[in-house]
């Protein structure tokens, strides 16, 4: 991308004065490489994202930002509804609360060496993973009513977890607000088989061992420590969220017309948060949180029972739970004052600082754990909210490394076989039922993960706590 359209504020902040129709600034958070290799369209979508009724600030984009549905990946926007602000489908995204949990094993690295092939064999065989993939749950009608309003509080009330998984969850494992009846009998049925299950694409279930500690006081509160081993999980609602999502996004087209909402792309479709229909968006998106938290939930349950098969030492404790695809209705101080927005996020990840409510009581003095995902055979990392990061773009930071290229460009360029080959010759055992997939995940068809954190650091988004390596990973 050409840096000469921005203003440059910072070695990591790039501005796009309002212009044309924009009602706020656009802001990407990069350093110059990661900008100059971003594709023009997140400059095309970031500036359209800023022309939406009800703005407030600047529409956002984090340092993996890149192409995507409406909104670029990585946006992040926040509206008034008393200012006529709107709610997008296409600002969440089609896979509803997508988000990584992760999971403190109290193992050792050796210890998983010891017996890595039966690990990734046991969690390869519980995990259903894939597209299309179903699970052991099939949730009739009553029960998938009551999944879709209590999320992991449903899940764990019937055996799937603690209430100490809820006490370390995202909104503690259950989104208030949401409305079973907003949500389509096609999309009800399309999860009926799906709870517990990874679905495909980037998802995946990774066991990590922690290979680098960056800031030791606060890996000591999130329990982190060198050469620990964790497992991450990172799905979402399956078929149910994308159901919701390709629903709304075609209602949202005609009513923006109807409120005499003149979109910028077609993409963008939205509807005032306080009209019908984004009342009854929100009713349907809060449900699918819920889905993909209890499915979390369900997959925590299933890796503790395979983990335990093969390593009965094994102790699996989460230590948190964050989502990157939703909205929520958030209190931020604009120009001094306290507001409530709805503030969308789509591939970006809730990054609270110190002392903020809504992070557990035994993590608030360190911030809110935020958890970026790697791709495959390259690092993850824990990285912690600031302060800062209020000011700065609602409180969000990255959510992962962010595609350097389409799935189609990498199927043309890698062979499934033989990355399972280079990552085992790496010690990385991979499991995946579609050798395309994991040529779709390639790991150089993302950008560099550890530059994108670097960026998000540099720029007070969130603090770097810790550096995982993939020793096992089983994909979707």
């Amino acid at each position: 991308m050409e840096t000469s359209l921005f203003s440059q504020h910072s070695a990591t902040r790039w501005e796009i004065a309002p212009h044309g129709k924009m009602r706020v600034p656009a802001v990407i958070y990069a350093d110059q490489p990661l900008i100059e290799a971003m594709d023009h369209k997140v400059y095309e979508q970031v500036t359209n994202v800023a022309m939406l009724p009800g703005i407030v600030k600047a529409a956002y984009a984090m340092p993996d930002a890149h192409w995507g549905y409406g909104f670029p990946i990585g946006g992040v926007a926040a509206f008034d509804p008393d200012e006529g602000g709107v709610i997008s489908a296409g600002g969440v995204g089609f896979d509803i609360s997508c988000g990584v949990r992760t999971l403190h094993t109290g193992l050792t690295p050796q210890q998983i060496e010891a017996h890595k092939t039966a690990v990734a064999d046991a969690l390869f065989l519980n995990i259903p993973a894939g597209v299309g993939s179903r699970g052991g749950i099939h949730l009739k009608e009553k029960e998938m009513d009551a999944m879709l309003r209590g999320g992991a509080q449903w899940a764990v009330e019937r055996g799937y977890g603690t209430e100490e998984d809820l006490a370390r969850t995202e909104e503690q494992g259950c989104m208030a607000g949401a409305e079973t009846a907003e949500v389509s009998a096609k999309a009800k049925k399309r999860q009926q088989d799906e709870m517990g299950t990874l679905g495909s694409g980037n998802h995946y279930l990774e066991v990590q061992h922690v290979v680098e500690i960056y800031d030791e006081g606060i890996a000591n509160i999130y329990g982190i420590r060198q050469d620990d081993v964790v497992i991450s999980i990172h799905c979402g609602s399956r078929g149910l969220g994308h159901q919701i999502g390709t629903e709304f996004l075609k209602n949202m087209a005609i009513a923006a017309s109807k409120h005499g909402i003149v979109l910028p792309d077609r993409e963008l479709a939205c509807a005032p948060i306080n009209s019908p229909i984004g009342q009854s968006y929100l009713g349907a998106m809060r449900a699918g949180i819920n889905c993909a938290l209890a499915n979390r939930q369900i997959i925590t349950h299933l890796t503790r029972h395979a983990l335990a098969s093969v390593i009965p030492e094994a102790h699996l404790s989460l230590l948190y739970d964050v989502s990157h695809n939703t909205c929520k209705v958030e209190t931020h101080e604009i120009d001094g004052k306290p507001r409530k927005l709805f503030v969308h996020r789509k591939g970006a990840t809730r990054a609270f600082g110190p002392g903020h409510p809504a992070v557990p009581d035994t993590l608030r003095v360190a911030g809110q754990p935020v958890l970026i995902g790697g791709s495959m055979g390259t690092a993850s990392y824990i990285l912690a909210g600031t302060k800062e990061s209020e000011a700065h773009s609602f409180s969000s930071a990255c959510h992962g490394a962010g595609r350097a290229m389409s799935r189609r460009q990498a199927k043309r360029r890698w062979r499934g076989h033989t990355l399972m080959e280079e990552l085992g010759g790496r010690g990385i055992l991979i499991r995946s039922r579609s050798l395309r997939g994991v040529a779709e995940e390639a790991p150089d068809a993302y950008k560099d993960v550890s530059a994108v954190v670097d960026a998000a650091d540099k720029a007070g988004l969130a603090r770097k706590v810790a550096k995982l390596a993939p020793m096992v990973c089983v994909k979707g």
